[in-house]
């Protein structure tokens, strides 16, 4: 079975045909950019910290299968067991084995973007399983029974008016209730109750390390230390990119991480977990996915040093105006339009070029990836791959005829300026331009630049 392509632009028509929503959701995402740069302005070693990171990020990638290696030996000792997939569906298949094997019939899991990845939810469920979302923002779109369209915000594209009626819904909370704090209560009394009955424990993996074999799970609710503070059994389910060599690496990181995501100096929880608990199983299951792909390509690799910030996403003006389930894939955003063509480029043709190429994604990365050059890298391997539509290929083919030849370049300026004043505003607005909504042009003035200047200068000298 073929899978349907994904088709960004018209996923994101239909966003921003909803303008009061589409202007709202860019307001929220930019007030968590402005926290970013105010987070990042208080340390003075802000960027010596990104440099750092990258150059640790860059190594292990290079030493990669040693790492792993090392990692496996040292959590083994501690009393964990290692398992690797190769891909989602071994990943999938582990977890089950490990859940039917202990009886389980009850998971909370904390926020993980892997087992989203992986469609991990959906599985288990198949199986007979209840699996809840212990994040309140994760738990709120499982409600909704959509995908999070945020990797650190899961619910951002959703407005408190509509938690409360999905919270009437299925808590029984007070109808029409919006406050915040009440809600929230609600879903703490809702969530604890899960917390008391769950049999096994899911999370992800922030950074594993290669030192020690411990891994750390950051949070700001708390929720994966209850999740599994309680069970027997816990579950870590990691790219195999998560790998830091030392336990010293980690502060980088951690500096790093919060001030990037949401403006904070640290998470409220940063989680160690080094061994099980006493009585109790911890099982680490290591997913490849096309991460090794990814490595083995000299111009993408650097994508792998991705900590899963979000703040590209947050600095994005495609994602900040267009939402991140127009992308169609786990992880949207500027990361998300590389990670996902890496996997199936024809499927994912269209995320390369839901991008200005102005290079602010590129700016805030706190590993300092690249973005928006390998967006372009990608754009020209979309080309030859022969998946660009006719409507792309004839333009770009003219563009190039036009600026390659400087005469024929200056000759349609001279026309252009006599006979289409109008066109460079009709190619913003029209039918075709899904993003003409989102374009603001000055109004067309009366009189030419030149006339203008002519007259302001004959003001001047009267």
């Amino acid at each position: 079975m073929i899978a349907a392509k994904h088709d960004h632009p018209t996923n994101a028509q239909k966003f921003t045909d909803n303008e009061p929503r589409a202007h709202w959701h860019d307001q929220a995402i930019w007030f968590v950019r402005s926290k970013r740069d105010k987070a990042a302005w208080t340390l003075p070693e802000w960027e010596l910290l990104r440099e750092r990171a990258s150059q640790i990020k860059t190594h292990m990638l290079s030493n990669l299968a040693g790492y792993l290696e090392q990692f496996e030996a040292e959590a083994t000792q501690r009393g964990a067991v290692v398992h690797w997939a190769k891909d989602a569906a071994e990943h999938n298949e582990i977890v089950l084995s490990l859940l039917q094997k202990h009886g389980v019939k009850k998971v909370v899991k904390s926020k993980s973007m892997l087992t989203e990845e992986c469609h991990l939810n959906p599985f288990l469920e198949r199986h007979g399983l209840e699996v809840v979302d212990t994040d309140l923002g994760e738990w709120i779109v499982q409600l909704l029974h959509e995908p999070p369209s945020h990797i650190v915000m899961p619910a951002i594209h959703i407005k408190r008016e509509e938690v409360g009626e999905l919270f009437h819904e299925h808590l029984g909370t007070e109808k029409g209730a919006t406050d915040p704090p009440y809600l929230v209560n609600a879903a703490r009394v809702e969530l604890r109750q899960k917390f008391l009955g769950a049999e096994a424990g899911i999370t992800g993996v922030n950074f594993a390390i290669a030192e020690t074999g411990g891994f750390v799970v950051c949070t700001n609710e708390g929720n994966c230390d209850l999740g599994v503070s309680l069970p027997k059994l816990h579950i870590a389910c990691m790219g195999m990119e998560k790998i830091i060599p030392r336990a010293a690496d980690l502060s980088v990181f951690l500096r790093l991480l919060a001030r990037s995501a949401t403006g904070q100096p640290i998470t409220t929880y940063s989680s160690h977990f080094h061994g099980p608990m006493e009585g109790g199983e911890l099982h680490i299951v290591i997913v490849d996915n096309g991460r090794s792909k990814i490595l083995g390509t000299p111009e993408f690799r650097r994508s792998l040093h991705c900590i899963r910030c979000g703040a590209c996403m947050n600095t994005c003006p495609v994602y900040r105006r267009s939402g991140g389930h127009s992308y169609e894939t786990t992880v949207p955003g500027p990361i998300g339009s590389i990670l996902a063509p890496s996997r199936d480029p024809a499927q994912h043709s269209t995320l390369p070029f839901a991008c200005s190429l102005c290079g602010s994604c590129s700016d805030v990365c706190p590993v300092k990836i690249d973005l928006h050059l390998q967006l372009l890298t990608w754009r020209k391997q979309i080309a030859a791959l022969g998946l660009l539509p006719f409507d792309k290929r004839w333009g770009m083919w003219f563009a190039g005829k036009l600026f390659s030849h400087p005469r024929l370049y200056e000759f349609m300026g001279k026309v252009g300026r006599k006979l289409w004043p109008w066109l460079p505003r009709f190619m913003v607005y029209n039918g075709l331009n899904k993003w003409g909504k989102q374009r603001e042009l000055p109004p067309m003035p009366k009189k030419s630049f030149r006339e203008l200047y002519a007259e302001r200068q004959r003001q001047k000298k009267s």
